[in-house]
């Protein structure tokens, strides 16, 4: 999956509103010609949940208020850094990267395609 789709998916589990660049901007257009000036919701591209702690925690309380725990980790030994959801004592989902933030990232992609799949 890459960056867009996997931020698509995520702003679809957190109910953001977003349209495809295009659709985006020609909406826009057409609001601007009708004097309304105010737009709600993101173009795709602007989506930044790969790459910004602000956007994705967010995302991570959602699915700890879903009943889940998600515990993250520095492994000395590999240099990585752990991220992980576990529900009781089962590892549901782990991810491992040098990026911490692409830990988590990878991490909650899987826990939603898993979520939606199974609610």
């Amino acid at each position: 999956m890459n960056t867009t789709e996997g931020n698509k998916l995520i702003a679809e589990f957190m109910g953001v509103k977003f349209k495809d660049d295009e659709q985006y901007i020609k909406e826009l257009r057409e609001m601007r010609s009708e004097g309304i000036y105010f737009e709600q919701g993101y173009m795709s591209s602007e989506l930044n949940y790969h790459s910004s702690w602000d956007w994705l925690m967010p995302v991570v309380e959602k699915i700890e208020r879903l009943g889940f725990t998600f515990e993250k980790n520095y492994q000395r030994i590999d240099g990585d850094w752990q991220s992980l959801i576990v529900k009781g004592n089962d590892i549901l989902f782990q991810e491992f990267n040098v990026d911490s933030l692409l830990s988590t990232h990878y991490v909650v992609l899987e826990f939603i395609q898993w979520y939606n799949e199974n609610k």
